[in-house]
């Protein structure tokens, strides 16, 4: 089977290359230009593509890749939201992902997000480095006997709950289907409650819900209204799971008193590129970063060395699977 990598950069070439031993069958090709209706057309010739997270999997980039002849669409990573599953579905394209991949490594990145911005210590860093050792509006709250408020209690927020319970937080969990087993046999969820008890009752609120029509902008001007003043808030979910300008004046009102984002709604253009050279203009992320009190990441709370060893070889067993025709892995496929 031969696979045509999109969007790679180093790390890709390297995790896949040391896992790629196992999988003689399995030829694979990287390139960095990333999918997109301009770029579908050097598949041709490949069996399958791989893609990721910011590829554009739109109905006309499926089309294209059809029409030479592709029929497995391998996400390495967990969402597909940049796939038009409707569209493959009815071109009989096999489209597959990597479920979870590395939830701890995850929930262990929205902590250090909620520290850092609590804290500060992003501007206490560069402080030093310019010989300036002021405290002056660097005061943060103490995590320890605060309420953690978990949205969405999967395998990350799970893990979330975890090390919330570790700093001795009481921890709430809201989800559409709640995990009994976190609240009777863990003991890491105190109790289950609804968003909006969520929200009025908790000091750090950390999201890891699923992105659907029903979740979109679930942080708005109104569910922020219903927080604390000064809460800490923290996305590592997806990042049109919030309004960003809601957000923005949470943040001015005080509402929101420290927020530690890894994924925005603007991130798509920005998200593993290097921009340092431009000027990005009305740029709702620049808008954040000039907020004293908000850390940003560009989509990394995933990236550890154990994580990309897991992406490959879940999404290599997932085309060895396609490929001989055995099962796939559990949750892994798409349509």
């Amino acid at each position: 089977m031969k696979i045509l990598f999109y969007g790679t950069a180093s790390y890709d070439r390297d995790s896949f290359t040391k896992e790629l031993k196992d999988y003689p069958d399995v030829q694979i090709d990287f390139i960095e230009t990333n999918l997109n209706p301009m770029t579908a057309a050097l598949a041709r010739g490949y069996d399958a593509i791989c893609a990721f997270v910011n590829s554009d999997c739109g109905a006309m980039t499926l089309e294209i890749l059809a029409g030479f002849g592709i029929k497995l669409v391998l996400m390495r990573c967990a969402g597909f939201d940049a796939v038009n599953v409707a569209v493959a579905k009815d071109l009989g394209m096999k489209v597959t992902r990597v479920p979870a991949y590395s939830p701890e490594a995850i929930a262990e990145h929205a902590m250090g997000l909620a520290l850092c911005a609590n804290r500060r210590i992003h501007k206490g860093y560069i402080r030093v480095r310019e010989n300036n050792f002021d405290l002056s509006g660097l005061v943060g709250v103490t995590l320890h006997g605060k309420t953690a408020g978990i949205v969405g209690t999967g395998r990350i927020g799970a893990a979330l709950c975890r090390i919330c319970k570790g700093f001795g937080m009481h921890v709430l969990g809201a989800d559409l289907y709640p995990n009994q087993k976190l609240v009777d046999e863990e003991r890491v969820v105190d109790e289950y409650v609804d968003y909006d008890e969520l929200y009025r009752r908790s000091d750090l609120i950390s999201l890891h819900a699923f992105l659907n029509e029903e979740s979109y902008h679930m942080i708005n001007d109104d569910s922020i209204a219903k927080m604390k003043d000064g809460v800490i808030f923290v996305n590592t979910g997806r990042g049109a799971l919030v309004d960003s300008n809601a957000l923005i004046r949470g943040i001015r009102s005080g509402k929101i008193g420290a927020a530690g984002l890894d994924v925005y709604e603007e991130e798509n253009a920005n998200v593993y590129q290097d921009r340092e050279d431009q000027i990005l203009g009305s740029s709702i992320t620049a808008r954040f970063c000039s907020f004293p009190n908000v850390v940003m990441t560009s989509h990394q709370a995933f990236f550890t060395r154990e994580a990309l060893s897991e992406i490959a070889r879940v999404t290599l067993d997932n085309a060895q699977a396609y490929a001989t025709g055995r099962e796939f892995l559990p949750r892994s496929v798409v349509c």
